[in-house]
């Protein structure tokens, strides 16, 4: 079926979706906490708030704002962005803050983001946490929505697997949001599938999306072993886990998320993907979506988000 988006309605996806990235994030962040244990989230007991959130949503609403601002994703606008909104306390890893204070400096951004790991560019899962609303944003069209994601992640990230992972990711959140306005929760395997097409099949990326299609149905432990969890912090270790957990409970924001932090590793960051891709489809408050009392627990967005 095809239908027009207009713009009031893309920004309310990308709200929605940016809802469920920061809540992810922001709960997420407490499991680094001593004394915090995923059984107690198993066992229906939050931490208590709020839940701070961390580069993951600061760098989203940034995204966020571009596509309220322009409808579209202007690399230069984005680039000075994250670098001027950049709070080094939120968590941002030591590369991240190099590139950004470069191009905070001055330096353009391909120079930045090309400059990182002696020329190779970053391969690491920033470009991916933040990408999920805008995906949503795009839900009428898959392809555009890997088009702005490559854009969104080249500011950054400008290895090849760094740009798969933000492609993957927002490929996924505009299938997801599409379901939701088509009323007709996409499979796990279909999912995944679309996601595999849309990105560079040479990656590392596109196989483990390929193998986390391969897996579902299998336990979280075995998963896990496969996929990775995250905590290498790359795109190649966060992303295919990501949408294995969120293509199984794409119906069940709680449930995606207590997945992620029961299989341990980036927790923020892994919480913060499938909470974007998730909320996407199921919307705020709703019956599977995310809970109003854990979004009141989260601590408050930046007062410049759209």
């Amino acid at each position: 079926m095809s239908f027009t988006l207009f713009a009031d309605a893309r920004l309310a996806l990308a709200r929605d979706s940016l809802a469920g990235l920061s809540v992810g994030d922001a709960l997420g962040s407490q499991y680094f906490v001593p004394g915090r244990h995923p059984a107690d989230l198993a066992a229906g007991s939050l931490p208590p708030p709020p839940w701070e959130w961390t580069d993951d949503t600061e760098m989203a609403c940034s995204v966020v704002a571009e596509l309220a601002e322009s409808g579209r994703v202007d690399r230069d606008r984005l680039a000075l962005a994250f670098a001027d909104r950049a709070e080094p306390y939120r968590g941002y890893g030591p590369g991240a803050v190099t590139i950004l204070r470069l191009i905070r400096t001055g330096t353009p951004w391909p120079v930045a983001a090309a400059s990182a790991f002696d020329g190779q560019g970053s391969c690491g899962n920033g470009a991916a946490m933040r990408v999920a609303p805008l995906g949503a944003y795009f839900a009428d069209s898959p392809t555009r929505a890997a088009l702005e994601a490559r854009a969104s992640a080249e500011v950054t990230h400008a290895h090849p697997e760094g740009i798969a992972g933000a492609v993957a990711v927002a490929v996924a959140a505009a299938t997801a949001a599409r379901g939701r306005l088509d009323g007709d929760r996409p499979a796990a395997d279909r999912l995944l599938a679309g996601v595999a097409g849309a990105v560079d099949p040479a990656s590392e990326v596109h196989r483990r999306v390929r193998r986390a299609a391969e897996l579902l149905g299998h336990p979280l432990p075995r998963v896990v072993a496969a996929l990775g969890n995250g905590s290498r912090v790359t795109a190649q270790d966060t992303v295919g886990f990501t949408l294995w957990v969120a293509a199984t409970h794409l119906h069940d924001y709680p449930a995606a998320i207590r997945e992620c932090v029961a299989a341990g590793g980036d927790v923020d960051t892994t919480a913060a993907i499938v909470g974007g891709i998730v909320a996407a489809y199921t919307g705020v408050g709703t019956p599977g979506g995310v809970p109003t009392d854990w979004l009141t627990a989260r601590e408050p967005l930046p007062t410049w988000t759209p």
